[in-house]
């Protein structure tokens, strides 16, 4: 009878471990979701640009900025969208990614406001591909649903981390390794 209640409190610690293994095992799959479907977005919209480089660059002059950035934003854009999806592909620097993109995306996000509410006579789309083929409603529903999901990203990837203790000791939650003052 008593070898019975150890048996039972292992059983139930089992099923506790397995259970927060399964929904750390659900944020990652969420996460590599989110990731990969900013990969894939940055990734076509960037190599799109860069494919269609003299109607990226004529998009860019009708842009309402300084003729000499003109050059700058036509390479510089598609630069940090590139960027941006080399730091989401790897575990150590997605966390980073994650941040650029969500940068990334309230700019554009604000940008397409603006044009909107009519900050600018005239405003052409140099987001190149499929994408540039939408409505100006349709790309701030767009852009708002891709900020969304890349801060619901940023809030899974913080939480997973939080769970897994990074930079904290085990037992007792302290820091992993403290400055001592200095």
């Amino acid at each position: 009878m008593l070898n019975a209640l150890p048996t039972f409190t292992t059983y139930q610690d089992s099923t506790i471990k397995l259970s927060i293994l399964d929904n750390t095992m659900k944020r990652e799959s969420k996460i590599q979701a989110i990731v990969a479907m900013l990969v894939l977005l940055f990734g076509y919209a960037a190599l799109s640009k860069l494919k269609d480089w003299d109607e990226s660059l004529q998009q860019w002059a009708l842009q309402p900025v300084a003729r000499e950035a003109v050059t700058w934003f036509a390479w510089g854009i598609p630069a940090m969208e590139l960027l941006c999806c080399l730091l989401l592909v790897f575990d150590r620097t997605q966390r980073y990614g994650l941040y650029l993109a969500l940068a990334l995306m309230v700019l554009f996000t604000g940008y397409v406001g603006l044009a909107l509410l009519g900050a600018w006579e005239q405003v052409p789309c140099s987001c190149g591909g499929v994408i540039s083929g939408l409505g100006w409603g349709e790309h701030l529903l767009f852009n708002l649903f891709f900020t969304a999901l890349t801060g619901a990203g940023l809030y899974l990837e913080k939480k997973q981390k939080r769970r897994r203790g990074v930079g904290r000791t085990s037992s007792t939650g302290e820091a992993a390794y403290p400055s001592g003052g200095r």
